[in-house]
């Protein structure tokens, strides 16, 4: 395997899309986002003809040029999902990469006053733009989103806040199961917050003043920050944690507006949304340091129990950490793709 970049097979359009929505949001974050579109091996060829789109976000702290970072004898997700089209292990789609990184880390693809309007920003802006400006399947039933981690919870948690534009998933090691992927991690905040009197942005602020990532709690703080700062800002954008940040001690009244956004525990408040999806695929690594397998498989639990068919979803759970999973974006990319496919593809 080459340690550099290779020709695609299809095309990579990289644009830079202004944001009205994300203009002026809490952070002062960049409203013009790159955004690129991939269109696959016969796109020019053939000008009457129209694709599924799928449409790719990234995990806590990604942010689209993260895209071109190659591993030694790996190749970066935009080669792979070229190679599935290029191969023929799938009917042609257009494939979306988009951007919704924030100076905390990232949004959780939610609207928030303490991030900024990055679920809109999506779903009313990005969506109608490339259904404009590309030549796709423009209906729910030929759009897909996909992600891992961080953008695992926004794939899961977009198609039921938006079934009207998605009708297809893919979750990988996707956030999900709350008391386990977060709630083991408090108290070790509370641990690293008292060299800080007990106040996360005075850890913030201690974290901008140097290089990042050179104190051990750095990580672990940064992600309280984000996800905070996502699930429960106050009006005014600053974040409010689930538990005391002294005694450790569980804030229930915010702790449960946490969970009302757990993806396990919104499957019954949106059964319509998940039981209109033609796709859902749900993976996980056995060894994921987040227990993200056992949300992965509350996840799919919660689905049949709200009467998604079986046939409908793919779940699998691999040896595996958290990390080093592309390998299995192209699987899932290929399943989508003929399932979201209009019925004369090929």
């Amino acid at each position: 395997m080459l340690p550099w970049s290779v020709e695609l097979a299809g095309r990579l359009d990289e644009h830079v899309f202004s944001s009205d929505l994300l203009r002026g949001n809490p952070l002062g974050d960049p409203h013009e986002r790159p955004l690129w579109v991939y269109v696959p091996p016969g796109y020019d060829d053939e000008p009457g003809r129209r694709y599924p789109t799928v449409y790719v976000i990234q995990g806590f702290t990604g942010h689209l040029e993260m895209w071109r970072n190659r591993m030694p004898f790996r190749q970066p997700f935009p080669e792979l999902a070229d190679a599935v089209f290029a191969g023929g292990e799938a009917p042609p789609a257009i494939v979306v990469y988009l951007d919704a990184w924030t100076s905390y880390g990232g949004s959780q693809f939610l609207d928030s006053p303490g991030t900024g309007r990055y679920h809109s920003y999506i779903c009313d802006e990005v969506v109608p733009w490339v259904d404009a400006h590309y030549r796709t399947l423009a209906g729910r039933e030929h759009r897909a989103i996909t992600g891992k981690s961080s953008g695992g919870y926004g794939a899961m948690i977009t198609p039921m806040l938006r079934p009207d534009l998605f009708g297809a998933l893919a979750t990988h090691a996707g956030d999900a199961l709350f008391e386990y992927c977060y709630m083991s991690d408090f108290a070790d905040v509370v641990r690293h917050l008292r060299a800080y009197d007990g106040d996360l942005m005075n850890w913030w602020n201690d974290f901008g003043s140097r290089v990042s990532f050179t104190k051990q709690e750095d990580s672990k703080l940064l992600e309280m920050l984000g996800y905070t700062a996502s699930y429960t800002a106050r009006e005014d954008g600053s974040p409010e944690l689930p538990f005391d940040t002294v005694t450790g001690v569980l804030k229930p009244d915010v702790w449960q507006r946490w969970l009302d956004l757990d993806p396990v525990r919104m499957v019954p408040r949106y059964a319509d949304a998940m039981l209109s999806q033609r796709a859902i695929w749900i993976d996980g690594g056995t060894r994921d340091e987040w227990y993200l397998d056992v949300g992965a498989q509350a996840f799919r639990q919660a689905l049949l129990d709200a009467g998604v068919k079986e046939d409908v979803i793919h779940f699998e759970l691999f040896d595996s950490a958290h990390g080093a999973i592309e390998y299995r974006y192209p699987l899932a990319l290929a399943w989508l793709c003929h399932r979201i496919a209009p019925a004369d593809a090929s």
